[in-house]
This record gives C-alpha cells, sequence and structure tokens, in this order.
C-alpha cells in the first residue's frame, strides 16, 4: 500500500458547477459542530441542499485538514459490503494487500487529520453507522460529516437538520434596480432561472409571482431549481398556476441536477422507497393533517387497519429520523408536534386516493378534532382556560380543514355545523371573530334542520356579528333562534338567545330593554343550573348596562360578583372583561388608583388570550383615566395607541354605546385643548406608531423601549420579555409564590398572576418549574 495514498493531498471535493445562495447560518452552526464534534450528520428532507450544504462546508475547512477533505458519494452503491471499498477507492488508496478494506482504512486514516465527506447515507445507514464506529476511535484525527434523510444513531453523533430555505413574503417591498434580494429562496430561483434564460431578473412585476412560488414549494431548493427551470418555455405566472400539478410539471431539464433528481416525484418516490410499508402507510395518513399534529392526534386518526396504536410512536420517530416528518422547535411549548412539508403532504394524500382510503382517514381526522373541541368547551371555564386557549390556537389549522370537510361533502353538514357552534368560545375570546362568522354563516346556510346545533350556532352567530357591528345581522339570527328554541323546547337555547338579544338592545341604545333581557337571562340560567364563561359574561355585560345608566354602584356589585365568580372556578377570560367594567366603574367614582391598576390586570389577560379587540377597549380606558389625572401626554399617546389597534379590528368600535363615543370624544377634545395640536398630534402619532406589544407595554406603565431580548436563538430564547416580565419570571425562578412576587414588586397579587400567566404562555411554557429552568439557562448564557 503506498505510504501517502492519495495523488490529491487536499482532497477530492468537485468545484461548484452553480452558485451557492447564502444559508449563512447553517454553515457557521456546521462549521461551529466540527470543531468541537467528530461525528455530524445533515439531516433534512430529499432536495433540501444537503449535499450542497456539506460541500460548502467542507470546501471552507479544506486548510484546517493537513491530508485534505474528501468526498463519498454513496447515491449510486446498493450493496452494503461494498461501503468500505467505496471509500478506499475514493480517498485514492491502491491496496493489493488483500486485507479487508475497513483495515486498510484504519491503518491508513491512524495518524492523519482529514474530513470524510460521506454523502447520501440514508440507504446505508447500518453501515455508514458502523464504519464511523471503527474508524473514529481509530483515527484520532479524523472527521466525519454525513448528510442523510435521518440520523445515522451512533454515539457521538451531532446531528443537524437543515430546514428549507425562509419564506418569502410576496407582499413585502419589491426588489430595486441594483440592490440585491434579501430572501434565500428568491436569489436562488433568479440565478436557476438565468442559466436558462440569460438576462433573466426579478423585476417588480415578477417578484410576487416568484415568491409566490417558492412559498408553494416550502422553500425547498430543488422544487425551486426545478420550478426555475420551467422558465424555457413559461412565465413565472403561468408556473405559478399550475403548481396544483406539481409532480407533472417539475420533470427534467435541469442539466446541472443529478439524475436521480430530475424530477421532484422521482426525490419524493426515493424517500419513500426507503420506508418501510409500514411507515409508507403512516405518511400517507399523517397527510390529512395540516399545520402540524402531535403524537395524540396521530395515535387516534392514523391508528387501525394494519398499525397498531402502541406502534404508532415508533413509527412517527422513524419518519423523523427519515426527514419525511419535520418535528417542530419550542414555539409549541413541551408538547412535541410534527409535519410534513407541503410536498410530502401532497405525495402522501395522492397515496391514500390510490388506495381509496382518503374519505376515511378524513372523516377520522374530522372526528378527532371534533372530539378535542368538545372537550376544549368542556374545560374551558376552570382554571386550564389559558392552555385550552394556546391548544386550540395550535390546532387552528386542523380545525378548519376539518370544517372545510364539512362544507364540501354530502352528509356532514351537521357535524360541521356542530363543530362551528362548539368551537364559539375559541371565536369570541381568542380574536377570531371574522373567521367564527366565516365558518357559521356557511354552515347555518347549509344545514338548515331544526336541531341543538343550529340553535347555537345562531346565538353564537348572532354575537360574533354584534361584535362586528351589524346589529340587523344579528336581530335576524337571535329572531331565528328564539322561534327554533320554542319550537323544539330547548330552553337552554331560549335563555343564550335571550342574552344575545340583550346585547343587541344595549348596542341599539335602549337600555331599559337591554337590561330587562339579561336578567331574564340570568334568572333562566340560574334556573336551569347552567355556569360557564358565557353566563358570567352575561352578568358582566348586564353591569354594563349599569354604567351606561348611571347606576354605578350596582355596577361594581355585578363586576365584584363576575370576578368572585371567575376567580373560584380559575375562569380567566370574562373575568378580565369582569375587571374592565369594574375599572370603568371606579373611573367614574373617581377611585382612579384602583380603575387603573384593575384596567392594566385587565389588559394584560386580554393579551393572553390575543384578544385585541378587548385589548382596544382597555387602551381607550387607560387614556381617559390618564386624561382625568392630569397625564395629558400620555392620555394623547394612548389615544394614538387605541386608534392603531382600532385599525386591525376594522376601525372605531361600531359597537359601541353613546355613552362610550361620549367619553371618548371628551377625552380627545380635552387633552387636545390642554396640550395644543401640534403637541397632540405629536404624542397620538407616537402612540400610533407603536406594534402591539410595544403599545401593550406602554399602557402598562413600561417604556417601550425597555423591551429587550431576554436571550438569543430559537424558540423561547428569542422571545422578548419587557423589564417588568423579566423581574417576574426573575422571581419565578428563586421560587416565590404569586403573593409574594406582588408584596416584592408591590402590584396586586393578581396583577402578578396575570404576569406570570402572560409570561408562561409567551414562551409556551406550561407551569413556573419550566419557566424557572429557561431563566437559569438565561443567566447561564450571559455568564458565558
Amino acid at each position: 500500500m503506498s505510504g501517502n495514498g492519495s495523488p490529491h493531498q487536499d482532497g477530492n471535493l468537485p468545484a461548484e458547477s452553480t452558485s451557492f445562495v447564502d444559508r449563512r447560518r447553517e454553515i457557521f452552526k456546521a462549521r461551529q459542530v466540527l470543531s468541537t464534534a467528530r461525528l455530524v450528520t445533515l439531516t433534512g428532507v430529499g432536495g433540501v441542499g444537503k449535499t450542497r450544504l456539506a460541500l460548502r462546508v467542507a470546501a471552507g475547512l479544506r486548510r484546517a485538514f493537513a491530508d485534505g477533505v474528501w468526498l463519498v458519494d454513496l447515491a449510486a452503491l446498493q450493496d452494503r459490503t461494498l461501503l468500505e471499498q467505496t471509500v478506499v477507492d475514493t480517498v485514492g488508496l491502491s491496496d493489493c494487500s488483500g486485507q479487508p478494506p475497513l483495515r486498510v482504512l484504519v491503518s491508513h486514516l491512524r495518524d492523519r487529520q482529514l474530513l470524510l465527506v460521506l454523502d447520501n447515507c440514508e440507504h446505508l445507514v447500518a453501515g455508514c453507522a458502523g464504519l464511523a464506529r471503527e474508524l473514529l476511535p481509530a483515527a484520532p484525527g479524523l472527521r466525519i460529516l454525513a448528510t442523510s434523510r435521518h440520523a445515522l444513531s451512533t454515539p457521538g453523533e451531532h446531528i443537524l437538520a437543515l430546514p428549507p430555505l425562509p419564506l418569502p413574503d410576496p407582499d413585502e417591498v419589491r426588489p430595486q434596480a441594483g440592490k440585491p434580494l434579501c430572501n434565500e429562496a428568491v436569489r436562488l430561483f433568479v440565478e436557476r432561472a438565468a442559466l436558462v434564460r440569460p438576462g433573466f431578473a426579478v423585476t417588480a412585476d415578477t417578484y410576487v409571482p416568484i415568491a409566490r412560488i417558492c412559498r408553494r414549494l416550502d422553500g425547498l431548493p430543488l422544487a425551486i431549481e426545478l420550478a426555475a427551470a420551467r422558465l424555457r418555455v413559461l412565465s413565472p405566472e403561468q408556473i405559478l398556476r399550475r403548481l396544483d400539478d406539481r409532480f407533472r410539471l417539475l420533470r427534467g431539464g435541469s442539466g446541472v441536477v443529478l439524475l436521480r433528481h430530475q424530477t421532484l416525484r422521482a426525490v419524493v418516490d426515493w424517500s419513500y422507497e426507503l420506508c418501510s410499508p409500514a411507515e409508507q402507510m403512516l405518511w400517507a395518513r399523517a397527510s390529512v393533517f395540516a399545520g402540524g399534529f402531535d403524537l395524540d392526534a396521530a395515535e387516534e386518526v392514523c391508528a387501525g387497519d394494519s398499525i397498531d396504536r402502541d406502534r404508532v410512536i415508533d413509527l412517527v420517530a422513524g419518519l423523523v429520523d427519515k426527514s419525511i416528518l419535520i418535528r417542530e422547535g419550542q414555539e409549541h411549548g413541551p408538547w412535541a408536534r410534527y409535519r410534513l412539508l407541503d410536498t410530502l403532504r401532497h405525495y402522501g394524500r395522492d397515496v391514500l386516493r390510490a388506495a381509496g382510503t382518503e374519505m376515511s382517514l378524513r372523516q377520522r381526522h374530522r372526528d378527532y378534532y371534533l372530539s378535542l373541541a368538545e372537550r376544549s368547551v368542556a374545560e374551558w371555564f376552570g382554571p386550564t382556560q389559558v392552555e385550552v386557549a394556546v391548544r386550540t390556537r395550535r390546532e387552528h389549522t386542523n380545525l378548519r380543514v376539518a370544517l372545510k370537510f364539512c362544507l364540501g361533502t354530502p352528509g356532514e353538514s351537521q357535524a360541521g355545523l356542530r363543530l362551528a357552534a362548539i368551537l364559539y368560545f375559541y371565536w369570541v375570546s381568542c380574536g377570531s371573530v371574522a373567521e367564527g362568522r366565516h365558518w357559521l354563516d356557511r354552515m347555518l346556510a347549509l344545514d338548515t334542520e331544526a336541531s341543538w346545533a343550529r340553535g347555537t350556532a345562531l346565538w353564537s352567530n348572532a354575537h360574533l356579528a354584534l361584535l362586528q357591528g351589524n346589529i340587523p345581522a344579528a336581530t335576524a339570527m337571535v329572531r331565528e333562534c328564539r322561534d327554533l328554541a320554542r319550537l323544539t323546547g330547548d330552553t337552554s337555547v331560549l335563555a343564550y338567545a335571550i342574552f344575545v338579544q340583550g346585547i343587541a338592545a344595549w348596542h341599539s341604545g335602549d337600555l331599559p330593554q337591554a337590561q330587562a333581557l339579561m336578567e331574564d337571562a340570568l334568572a333562566r340560567f340560574d334556573a336551569l343550573g347552567e355556569l360557564n364563561s358565557t353566563v358570567l359574561l352575561a352578568r358582566t355585560l348586564l353591569a354594563g348596562t349599569a354604567i351606561s345608566q348611571g347606576d354605578i354602584d350596582r355596577a361594581i356589585t355585578l363586576t365584584r360578583q363576575a370576578c368572585a365568580i371567575g376567580e373560584l372556578h380559575g375562569e380567566q377570560s370574562t373575568r378580565a372583561h369582569a375587571l374592565y367594567f369594574l375599572a370603568q366603574a371606579e373611573w367614574h367614582r373617581d377611585e382612579l388608583a384602583r380603575a387603573s391598576a384593575h384596567a392594566k390586570e385587565s389588559l394584560l389577560v386580554m393579551r393572553v388570550f390575543n384578544d385585541t379587540l378587548g385589548t382596544a377597549v382597555l387602551v381607550e380606558l387607560l387614556a381617559w383615566i390618564a386624561e382625568t389625572t392630569g397625564e395629558c401626554e400620555r392620555a394623547a399617546v394612548l389615544l394614538g395607541v387605541a386608534h392603531q389597534i382600532w385599525l386591525l379590528v376594522g376601525g372605531k368600535p361600531r359597537f359601541s354605546s353613546a355613552h362610550w363615543i361620549s367619553r371618548h370624544e371628551t377625552c380627545e377634545q380635552r387633552t387636545r385643548h390642554v396640550l395644543g395640536e401640534r403637541a397632540f398630534q405629536a404624542a397620538f402619532s407616537r402612540g400610533a406608531g407603536f406594534d402591539l406589544d410595544q403599545a401593550v407595554t406602554y399602557a402598562l406603565g413600561e417604556k417601550p423601549e425597555d423591551a429587550a431580548p431576554a436571550g438569543t436563538g430559537t424558540g423561547a430564547a428569542s422571545i422578548p420579555l419587557t423589564r417588568r416580565e423579566q423581574q417576574v419570571a426573575e422571581l419565578v425562578a428563586k421560587g416565590l409564590s404569586n403573593k409574594a412576587i406582588a408584596a416584592q414588586l408591590m402590584i396586586a397579587q393578581r396583577t402578578a398572576e396575570a404576569h406570570v400567566e402572560h409570561i408562561l404562555t409567551k414562551l409556551g411554557f406550561t407551569n413556573r418549574t419550566k419557566l424557572a429552568a429557561w431563566v437559569a439557562r438565561q443567566r447561564e448564557r450571559r455568564d458565558l
């Protein structure tokens, strides 16, 4: 055997045939990890660019390895027994000793400083893992950089999952001549397009279709390259229109792509064939999910018919290893979630359709999310309310899919109506009023059968219509709901219809009628033994009618009762509304410090539930309080903040009473008079320039500029906490109770509780222990 072996001591890396687009973060991370880890595996779905990234990383490290950087392409190798020999051949050894190739390798590499790039390991995982286990201990100067669709699963392996390229926003500022494109996916498309159409450049007109193409293709480099190759015969707009038939369209046409990558279908076929039959089946069944799913959902929807429930976890793990399923990051808190890239989901759906099982899987999917919604509404009135809100928001996309299935499938309208009606708690309390109306309008038009579901959908949709300021539509639906309840004898639906009718009367300015109807509804709820968030809201809104009629004492009594009930049951959403009316009543009685404290506490909770409408009215109230206390500049800023938030919910509150509108106008007029027009406009504009988080921070009495990243990286670490939130988090980490935190910071205990809940939700945690551990990690990072 030759002593030095290779005729090319620096290795055999090929020259790049096309330009390399960015990936700076991933390159930096890979080089950083390779400086300490001896086995690094780049994983990712087929076509995501693992090979190109590995080659770029390896080329950048060439000087660090005295004996070269060597690429071993395993794509065409099907015989496991030839693995070691392939490596021997690649590094240029001419061995005539007759020794096993593994021994030859060990002998050659023992005293060398060398980087070995094992490319396309997925179909030879066991062999590659074994090779690494043999070589690394024997050769201290050896590093291995592997690419594979799933991990090698060997001790000492460091896995770097390569994501698709960042998705562009088609609505961002159009590119300007002479300036580089910011988005990597668009830049890749344009550079590859120029290979088939010399001189091609993105313009303001072509940017939008190109950006949408890149989004439709999930930022997958191979798919983008194949799409760009079609510019030989199609325009970007035509490519975009044809992407629905992506597997037919994206074939061939790129001379710089390996033969097995000539079509996107070939890439996905390749991944599919590497899966076991059970994994293939789970892949296909998982295609009914959208926006991700968790293990519980996979077990419920995908098990059965040749897949035992207890096997699902192993099959999911196998698909994650093969980069078919993407495990999502920490943004979903402690619960692991998985998703298929849209391209792979389409492929799985094709498999389902070919097998004739798509309909049954979509029914299972709908049944699971209907059951989840039923469980959520049962848990809503209780201490887990925030968790229910987070869970429902997390499953929003799947709920949409289930609703759409019901809407478009004969015989499923009743289930769809039931699902849309059950989700009333989410539509009203979590900032999804418009979408709730979207689904309820369509379901009500589709299913006209007199039923509990229709009655519930009618009063729910009427309430949503009122929140949008559409009193005529709400009145018509409430009238139909009352008629239906009397026809069917449903006393519960009748009570809710009367409650919503009371809200309509209030918004119409008929305060005595509103009061009578709400009192009637509450009496019916009591007789039925009904107690939930909606019943609590009825008591709260009755307090609102009392304020509008000048009965402040009664309003304070009602809101305190509602707060006490909410606190007893751990309910927060409606309690926050009660705090708003309590704050308003206290403001009327010049109890300004109490009013401000209760309004801020309510505001914190509104943000937890993503209630933008509630946030707007609370900022307005805080502006009124500031003006009353003589803080006119702050009042003007808050009016600007409120103006900006109202734009998010469709402009000034059309549902507001004349009393509310009068107070708003009085506050604005007095503030203008005290400050003068120029100073008022400056302060107002300042508030209008805040984003929503900055706006809430300011309204709570903290400066927006105080908000700073609490850490770096991904997930919770990159989420900014305000200075006050950071203080609260530090105290939680010290083990202090909410009561102790309140005492130390000199705030109300309820405010401390609201801060803690908001921080937990903001960071995606479900308990204080996880928050404390996170704070400890932040300290460690700062100390490094």
